[in-house]
C-alpha cells in the first residue's frame, strides 16, 4: 500500500484537489440514539488523479463523495479543495450519479446544453458545444432524441457529457456504470479512460467492483464495513497507462492486485453482509 501520486503532489507543496481530513458522519436516530456512519476518514486526491473507493454496501462511500460535493457537511473533520475549506456547494466539481439525471422531455442535445445556458451562456453558443461533446462520447447524430429513446449506455454517454461540458476540476462518481451490462460497462469505461486522458481531472469513484477500480484508476482506497466506517487500504495500481479494459485485466500485475485487495476486502463484505442480517 502506498500514496504514490499524492505523496508526490504534498512533497511538491501542490494543494490536493480534494483533502478528506478524519472525517466523521454521524445521523441523529428518531429513539434519540446517534449512529456513526464514517469515523475519522482520511482521503487525499491529487489534481489528476484517478481515485476509486471500494467497499461493502452501507460503508459510507457515497457519502464521502456527497461531503467532497457540499451537499452535506461532515460532523466531525475538515474538507479542502485545492487548499481552500469547503464550506457550501462544491463548484469546481462534477457529479455523475448511478441514476440517470436527464430531464425527460429534452433531447439529449437539450440536456447536454441545459448546464451551460443556465449559467448564462447564450443559447446558439451552449448547443454547439453541445454537440461538440455528444460528437466526442460517440452521440453525435444522436442529438435530437428524447432519453427514452435511448439505451441505457446511451443515456449514460449524455450524462457524461452534461457534466464534462462545464468543464469542472475534479469528477465525483458514484457507481455511474452499474446498472449497466457487462460489456457495456467496458465501453463506458474505455469511453471515460479516454475523456479523462486527454483532460486529467481529479476523479473520485465509487464502485462494488474492484475489477472495475482496479482497471479505470491511480489508486484503489477500501474503506471498512459500517458503522464508524473509515479508510483502511489505499493501493498504487502499478498499470501503465493508457489502458484498455479487457486488455488490462489479462496482465498478471491485474492479478496480483486483485488478490492482495480482495484479501482485506472480503472480510469486510463478509462483516457487511452479517450486520445487514442481523447476526
Amino acid at each position: 500500500m502506498a500514496e504514490g501520486a499524492t505523496a508526490t503532489a504534498r512533497n511538491n507543496g501542490q494543494a490536493m484537489a480534494v483533502a478528506l481530513t478524519g472525517v466523521g458522519v454521524a445521523f441523529r436516530l428518531a429513539g434519540g440514539g446517534v449512529y456513526t456512519a464514517v469515523e475519522r476518514a482520511t482521503l487525499n486526491v491529487a489534481d489528476g488523479e484517478f481515485v476509486a473507493i471500494v467497499g461493502p454496501t452501507g460503508c459510507g462511500k457515497s457519502t464521502l463523495l456527497n461531503i467532497a460535493a457540499g451537499l452535506m457537511p461532515p460532523s466531525a473533520g475538515g474538507v479542502d479543495i485545492f487548499g481552500t475549506s469547503l464550506a457550501a456547494l462544491n463548484r469546481q466539481a462534477g457529479y455523475l450519479f448511478q441514476a440517470d439525471a436527464l430531464f425527460p422531455w429534452k433531447t439529449a442535445l437539450e440536456n447536454v446544453a441545459i448546464g451551460l445556458e443556465t449559467a448564462g451562456t447564450p443559447q446558439a453558443e451552449a448547443r454547439a458545444r453541445a454537440q461538440s461533446w455528444l460528437t466526442r462520447v460517440g452521440l453525435g447524430s444522436f442529438g435530437d432524441r428524447y432519453p427514452h429513446m435511448l439505451s441505457g449506455g446511451q443515456r449514460k454517454r449524455v450524462g457524461l457529457a452534461q457534466v464534462l461540458i462545464r468543464d469542472p476540476k475534479i469528477l465525483l462518481m458514484d457507481e455511474p456504470f452499474g446498472p449497466l451490462d457487462a460489456q457495456t460497462r467496458q465501453i463506458m469505461g474505455n469511453l471515460l479512460l479516454d475523456l479523462w486522458n486527454a483532460d486529467r481531472k481529479a476523479v473520485l469513484f465509487v464502485t462494488h467492483d474492484l475489477e472495475e477500480a482496479i482497471a479505470l484508476s491511480d489508486r484503489v482506497v477500501i474503506m471498512s464495513a459500517g458503522p464508524a466506517a473509515r479508510v483502511i487500504g489505499d493501493w498504487r495500481v502499478p498499470l501503465a497507462r493508457p489502458r484498455d479494459i479487457s486488455e488490462v485485466r489479462l496482465d498478471p500485475a491485474f492479478h496480483e492486485l486483485h488478490r492482495e485487495i480482495w484479501h482485506m476486502l472480503k472480510a469486510e463484505v463478509i462483516k457487511g453482509y452479517a450486520q445487514t442480517e442481523g447476526v
